[in-house]
């Protein structure tokens, strides 16, 4: 083949944004994708007609980055409620978001999960994280999110019944040991825009990056086994050589192939998906583990979200267990038991479908990994590296540093 401008080594969110903006500076870049379809950890697989997001994942409308790169409508996002119904006292409790939905929002104040003060707290968090630009939030002071919360007021209640939920199934880690810095970016990109998923599922973010690379960009089922330099040696054998590479794999992946790069700590998630009759929850909510006890941490039924997710007459629900899983080969049970206290004994009709086992689902960002919140792409001439463990880890985060990885690069080559 012909020497490539630039080659992109990993085709995810980081990958394919890099590649789109060195297209649209028409600079030639090829994609060498491991797996057999972009997206990386974005990735939505179909089974029995049944769409099934490799782990439970939204998006933000407000994430700036994406409103730069991504035609929102075109993928047709199907929204949540905002807000949450929160399993705590043997029954289900919603918090609704005051501000979206006054109405709602005042006939369940007095329902208990945090107290009423806690309630304003949350109104409290969202004019801190709202003010000033986007870009000041990773300057700001930081600690773990769990002392920032305490600091601000919140009670221990309001905490273990709403936040620590809440926060711990984005962040992955329910310790709450994630910068405030995060926190408060993510809180903020709540408030300021809608939650959603595409209606076809997350992989049709990808794959719409994937449409603007030029006919044969895009290699899958390329494995790299080095890189060195402005070259590329693949698994079988094969040499390419060009005036740019830019290593935009996953973290483990980035680390193996680029010598002195330190792999960062990741947060795991179990995502168990099954076919129900009926939806336990009606609308698209999100449901929150409000006790703390028992392996689920939240579900969602997707198919109250979108109906795409589901064929017609059955619900989709997804099941989110943080962290590690003390008894692996017994969660389908335990989740099964735990939901039935929730739902009720129609989760015996339950078919399981599939479970993703994911434990590099997202890199850890404690106050110390935030400390530099951009840290740099370019790692010496012709060498770049990209991911969300550059930037935040975020879907933002991946296609900031994609970009950041694409500008260097057009640096150097004087473009």
């Amino acid at each position: 083949m012909a020497k490539p401008g630039v080659i992109v080594v990993g085709g995810g969110l980081a990958g394919l944004a890099c590649a789109t903006a060195l297209t649209e500076a028409r600079v030639g870049a090829i994609v060498l994708e491991a797996g057999d379809a972009p997206g990386g950890r974005v990735r939505t697989d179909v089974h029995e007609g049944f769409l099934l997001d490799r782990g439970f994942q939204v998006y933000l409308t407000a994430y700036p980055e994406g409103r730069r790169v991504l035609d929102l409508d075109a993928l047709s996002p199907q929204r949540f409620i905002p807000g949450a119904k929160v399993w705590r006292g043997g029954r289900l409790h919603t918090l609704a978001d005051p501000l979206r939905r006054p109405l709602e929002a005042v006939s369940h104040v007095f329902e208990p999960v945090g107290s009423l003060l806690d309630k304003l707290r949350v109104l409290e968090l969202r004019q801190l994280a709202t003010s000033g630009e986007v870009t000041d939030l990773w300057q700001r002071p930081q600690q773990e999110s769990q002392r920032f919360l305490s600091d601000l007021g919140f009670s221990e209640e309001m905490i273990d019944a709403f936040l620590r939920p809440f926060f711990g199934g984005i962040f992955l880690e329910r310790e709450l040991t994630t910068s405030s810095r995060m926190l408060q970016f993510v809180f903020r990109m709540f408030s300021q825009g809608h939650t959603v998923v595409p209606e076809r599922g997350m992989g049709a973010i990808p794959e719409q990056l994937a449409l603007k690379l030029p006919s044969g960009a895009l290699r899958m089922k390329v494995r790299v086994a080095e890189v060195w330099g402005h070259r590329v040696r693949l698994a079988d054998g094969e040499m390419l050589h060009a005036d740019a590479v830019v290593v935009a794999t996953d973290p483990g992946t980035a680390a193996s192939l680029l010598v002195g790069m330190p792999a960062p700590r990741m947060n795991r998630v179990t995502c168990l998906y099954f076919a129900a009759p009926e939806p336990p929850v009606e609308g698209p909510w999100l449901v929150l583990n409000g006790e703390g006890r028992g392996p689920v941490n939240n579900v969602a039924v997707m198919s109250e979200v979108s109906p795409a997710y589901a064929p017609k007459g059955q619900a989709l629900v997804s099941v989110s267990v943080v962290g590690e899983a003390s008894d692996p080969g017994g969660l389908e049970a335990r989740v099964r038991e735990q939901l039935t206290e929730w739902f009720g004994t129609a989760v015996a009709a339950w078919r399981h479908l599939r479970t993703y086992v994911l434990p590099d689902a997202l890199p850890a960002q404690p106050p110390s990994a935030l400390v530099e919140p951009h840290r740099t792409v370019r790692l010496a001439a012709g060498l770049y590296v990209c991911g969300d463990h550059r930037e935040n880890a975020s879907i933002d985060g991946a296609l900031t540093s994609g970009r950041r990885a694409a500008e260097a690069v057009l640096l150097d080559l004087g473009r």
